[in-house]
C-alpha cells in the first residue's frame, strides 16, 4: 500500500465523514501492516501503544477577569473555560483517563467584527458538543497525532451544523474549540502507556514519518528530533502589560486592594521580572512608541535597583499595524528614541492582518530584516506557515490553544526552516497554563513561557496552585518546568 501524505490522509478522512465510517481507518492500516515496509522514513506496523477512544466528556467553567484586557481593539472581562476527559484502551487492553483544558478565546479566534462576542462564544459552546459527539465515534486504534490529523476535516465538517450566523466560524476558533479533545488524548495515550506523551513521537510510536503530515522535505524524520526527551528545568516568564495595564502606582484609577500588584513596577519587583510583553494598539503611531518608552522608564530604575542591565521584550500589535510601514516608522522611532528599549525587543508578534492573501503589497522582509516577526493568527495549518514564509515572516508562534497535535507539526517545521520558535498564551489559567508550560518547555529552541492568568483571572488558578506550586509560583522571573515529565502531559 503505498503511503498516504497529509493531503491524502484528509481526503480519506473527509470520505469517511461522508459516510463510509470510522472503522475504514483501522481496515487500511491493518492492510498497511501486512505490507509494512520499514525503508525511506516508513514504519506503517500496527503499535502496541496505539490507542482507542471509548469514553468522552466535557465540562464548561466561567470566571470573571480580576481586571479587564483590552487586545485588538476589544475589552474581555470574563474567560470560560473548556475541559475535555477522554478515556482510551491500548491494544494490551489497559485503560487510561486524560485530561484537556482550553480558555475558549472567542475574541481572539473569532473577532467581533460581523458576530457579537455573546454569538462567537455561544456557537464555540455548541460546537464543543458537536466535537465531543465525533470524538467519541473515533473507536480505531492509534496514535493521537494520527487520529487528530483524521478528525481535522471532520471537526471543520461539523460548523456547517451550527446555527447560521453573519459569517462562518473561523478555523482559528474551531481549533480552539478542538484543542482540550487533542489534549486529553495526547494525555491519555501517556498515562495508559506509562510514557511522557512527547517520548511518544518517534517511530516506535508513530506509523508515519512527518512527511506524511508535512511534506517531502521531512521524510524520514520524526516529530522527536523536534522535541526534547526532558522538559527544560526553569524559563523565564513573560509578564503581559495590557493596554489598559497601569505602569506606575499614578496610573491607577481605581485601587483592587486585593493584596496582588497594580501596577508594573509593582509586578516586576514582586516576581522578579525579566521579560515583558507589550501589546500596542495600532493605528496611533506616538501611543504606541510612548507605551514602549513608558514601559523602559517604568522598568529600568526597578531593573537596576536588583543588578539587572539586561532583560526583554515582545510587542504584540493584535494584527492592527495598518501596514509594514507603520511597522518600520515604529521601530526606527523607538530606536531613535530609546536604543535601549529597541535593543531589548526580542520579537514581533504577528503585526498586519491575518489574512495574508488579502494584503499581497504587505509583506514583512523589511521588519523582519530588523527584528524577528512572527505568524500567529495566521497560523492554522502547514500552507499558512509556508505563505507566512514568502511574506517575510522569519517566526513562528506557537499555542496550546491550537492543539498539541498542531503545535508539534508546526514547532518541526518551524526549526527545519531556522525560524525563531516562540509558545504564546491565551490567559491559560488552571490546567491549561500546565498544558501550555509543558508543549514550551519540550522544544529546544523556545527561551520562554507565557502566562498571564495569574495577573487577570487568577481566581481560576486555585487549587491548581497549591497541587503546582513549582509552576505557578514565579521565582527571580522564572518558573519550574523540570517536574513537567511525569506520564501523560507532564503534570
Amino acid at each position: 500500500m503505498p503511503a498516504m501524505n497529509r493531503r491524502d490522509l484528509l481526503k480519506r478522512s473527509a470520505a469517511i465523514a461522508l459516510g463510509s465510517g470510522l472503522s475504514d481507518w483501522t481496515a487500511s492500516r491493518s492492510h498497511a501492516a501486512t505490507e509494512a515496509n520499514t525503508g525511506g522514513g516508513r514504519n506503517l506496523a500496527l503499535k502496541p501503544t496505539d490507542v482507542k477512544i471509548l469514553e468522552v466528556r466535557t465540562e464548561l467553567e466561567t470566571h470573571d477577569y480580576r481586571s479587564p484586557m483590552k487586545f485588538g481593539g476589544n475589552v474581555v472581562t470574563a474567560v470560560t473555560i473548556l475541559n475535555a476527559k477522554i478515556r482510551v484502551r491500548n491494544r494490551a487492553g489497559k485503560e487510561a483517563e486524560g485530561s484537556g483544558s482550553m480558555t475558549l478565546g472567542n475574541v481572539w479566534g473569532w473577532p467581533p467584527k460581523v458576530v457579537s462576542q455573546e454569538q462567537s462564544l455561544d456557537a464555540m459552546i455548541r460546537l464543543a458538543d458537536l466535537l465531543a459527539a465525533r470524538t467519541r465515534e473515533c473507536d480505531h486504534f492509534a496514535h493521537p497525532l494520527e487520529t487528530m490529523v483524521q478528525l481535522e476535516p471532520i471537526y471543520i465538517a461539523e460548523r456547517d451544523n451550527l446555527p447560521k450566523l453573519a459569517e462562518p466560524m473561523p478555523i482559528l476558533a474551531l481549533l480552539v474549540v478542538a484543542s482540550p479533545f487533542d489534549a486529553a488524548l495526547f494525555d491519555a495515550f501517556g498515562k495508559v502507556n506509562g510514557i511522557n506523551c512527547y517520548n511518544g513521537l518517534s517511530s516506535e510510536f508513530i506509523s508515519a514519518d512527518l512527511s506524511h503530515y508535512l511534506d517531502s522535505q521531512f521524510a524520514g524524520e520524526y516529530a522527536d528530533k523536534y522535541t526534547l526527551r526532558e522538559p527544560k528545568k526553569r524559563m523565564p516568564l513573560y509578564h503581559l502589560v495590557g493596554a489598559l495595564d497601569p505602569l506606575s502606582p499614578g496610573d491607577v484609577k481605581t485601587p483592587l486592594n486585593d493584596g496582588l500588584p497594580e501596577s508594573l513596577d509593582q509586578w516586576i519587583a514582586k516576581d522578579e521580572l525579566t521579560h515583558l510583553k507589550i501589546k500596542l494598539n495600532g493605528g496611533d503611531l506616538d501611543w504606541d512608541v510612548n507605551r514602549v518608552l513608558g514601559v523602559e522608564a517604568v522598568a529600568a530604575p526597578v531593573m537596576s535597583k536588583r543588578g539587572l542591565s539586561t532583560w526583554s521584550y515582545s510587542l504584540d500589535f493584535n494584527e492592527r499595524a495598518g501596514n509594514v510601514e507603520y511597522l518600520l516608522d515604529f521601530l526606527n522611532r523607538v530606536k531613535e528614541k530609546s536604543p535601549q528599549a529597541y535593543d531589548r525587543v526580542a520579537y514581533i508578534e504577528q503585526p498586519t492582518a491575518r489574512d495574508l492573501k488579502s494584503q499581497p503589497e504587505n509583506k514583512i522582509h523589511k521588519a523582519a530584516a530588523l527584528k524577528p516577526v512572527v505568524i500567529d493568527e495566521t497560523l492554522v495549518n502547514y500552507e499558512s506557515l509556508l505563505l507566512g514564509r514568502e511574506w517575510g515572516y522569519s517566526g513562528v508562534a506557537l499555542k496550546a490553544c491550537k492543539g498539541i497535535s498542531h503545535s508539534i507539526l508546526m514547532g518541526a517545521a518551524a526549526q527545519k526552516f531556522n525560524m525563531f520558535l516562540c509558545v504564546q498564551d491565551l490567559t491559560c489559567p488552571g490546567e491549561s497554563f500546565l498544558i501550555s508550560a509543558g508543549l514550551t518547555a519540550r522544544f529546544p529552541t523556545t527561551t520562554a513561557i507565557e502566562g498571564n492568568a495569574r495577573q487577570y483571572v487568577p481566581v481560576a488558578n486555585k487549587g491548581w496552585e497549591d497541587r503546582h506550586p513549582e509552576v505557578f509560583k514565579v521565582v527571580d522571573g522564572t518558573i519550574e518546568t523540570g517536574g513537567l515529565n511525569k506520564p501523560g502531559l507532564g503534570h
